[in-house]
C-alpha cells in the first residue's frame, strides 16, 4: 500500500486550485490541539493516486501571511490524515543576481532560521526532541523533484541555502548583506519551522522553490508603492514567475507518481527512533506532543 502523500502549496496555491489545476475530491476540516485546520482538500493526482492538499496562505488572496500561518496545526493535521510525505513549495527572493533569477526553479538543500516569534516544536515542556537537521530535506522527495523536472525538460538549480525570516516586512539591504556573508542564497518566510515540525513527526518533507524577486540591494530598483514587493519585481520578471508557477501542478504530479510505493529509507522516517526504541515514547505519535499552549 502506498504511503499517504500531501502537498503544502505556497503563494498562488489558491489560484491554481481555483483554475482547476487539480481535481478536488473532498474538503475536510481537521481539529488539532493547536487549532482547527478548516480546509484541506483531497485531490486526484492520477486516476489511481490521491493526495492531501493544504494551501499555506489560505483559500484566496494571500489571506494569511507567513508569520501568522499556524504551522503546528497544519503539520499535525496532515499527520492525522496519515501523511507520510509532504511536498511543498515556496517563492523566495534571491541574494545573488549572478546565481538565481526570478522565475528560476531551485531545490534548497539547507535552512538558516532567522525567525523569532514562531512556535517551533511540538515538544514544549518535554524531555525529547534532539533531532539531527541534516539532511535538512528528504533526499527521496528531492530526487523525485529532480526526476520530474528532467522528464519535463526543465532545469532545476541545486543546493541553495534558504534563509527564513520572520516577516511580513521584507528584509533590509543590510540584512541581505549579512545573509550573503552567512552563506545564504535565497530569502523567504515560510520553510521554518514547517520543515522542522514535519521531521519531529517523522514525515518526509522537501520544498521546490521558484525565485520571485531580487532581494533588497541585490539590484537597484526604484520604490513603487503600487507594485508587488514595492517595485522589486519588474513586469517582465513577474511574467517569468507566472510561467514557472504554471509548471508546478505537472511537476508535483510526476514527483508524487515516482514516490508512490517507494520505500522511505531516509532519516525522516526514523527521527524519533532513539526515543521509541528505549521505551520513553510509544508508537502512537499523539503521545509525543507537549503543551499546545506553550
Amino acid at each position: 500500500m502506498s504511503d499517504v502523500l500531501a502537498v503544502i502549496g505556497g503563494s498562488d496555491a489558491y489560484r491554481l486550485l481555483q483554475a482547476g489545476a487539480w481535481r478536488i475530491l473532498e474538503t475536510v476540516a481537521v481539529p488539532t490541539p493547536f487549532g482547527e485546520v478548516s480546509t484541506i482538500q483531497r485531490i486526484a493526482v492520477t486516476e489511481e493516486l490521491t493526495a492531501w492538499f493544504l494551501s499555506r496562505h489560505g483559500q484566496e488572496n494571500y489571506a494569511i501571511s507567513a508569520p501568522f500561518v499556524n504551522y503546528r496545526a497544519n503539520i499535525y493535521a496532515l499527520k492525522e490524515l496519515g501523511a507520510a510525505r509532504i511536498l511543498a513549495w515556496s517563492g523566495p527572493g534571491t541574494l545573488h543576481a549572478d546565481r538565481h533569477h526570478p522565475g528560476q526553479m531551485v531545490l534548497p538543500s539547507d535552512i538558516i532560521d532567522e525567525t523569532r516569534r514562531r512556535p517551533a516544536s511540538f515538544f514544549a515542556g518535554r524531555g525529547w526532541g534532539f533531532i539531527r537537521s541534516s539532511p535538512c530535506f528528504c533526499p527521496g522527495i528531492r530526487s523525485a523533484f529532480l526526476a520530474a523536472g528532467s522528464a519535463a525538460g526543465l532545469d532545476i538549480a541545486m543546493d541553495a541555502v534558504y534563509v527564513c525570516t520572520e516577516g511580513p516586512r521584507l528584509e533590509t539591504a543590510a540584512e541581505i548583506r549579512k545573509f550573503r556573508r552567512d552563506g545564504g542564497d535565497l530569502v523567504g518566510m515560510t520553510l521554518a519551522p514547517e520543515a522542522f515540525l514535519a521531521r519531529e513527526l517523522e514525515i518526509c518533507y522537501a520544498p521546490l522553490c521558484y525565485v520571485t524577486n531580487y532581494a533588497e540591494g541585490v539590484v537597484e530598483r526604484a520604490y513603487r508603492g503600487d507594485m508587488l514587493f514595492g517595485g522589486m519585481l519588474s513586469e517582465t520578471e513577474r511574467d517569468a514567475v507566472d510561467r514557472t508557477v504554471q509548471h508546478f501542478p505537472r511537476l508535483f504530479r510526476r514527483a508524487m507518481e515516482l514516490l508512490a510505493g517507494a520505500p522511505r529509507d531516509c532519516p525522516c522516517a526514523q527521527a524519533m527512533r532513539r526515543y521509541t526504541r528505549n521505551g520513553r515514547l510509544g508508537d502512537d505519535w499523539h503521545g509525543w506532543i507537549g503543551d499546545p499552549d506553550a
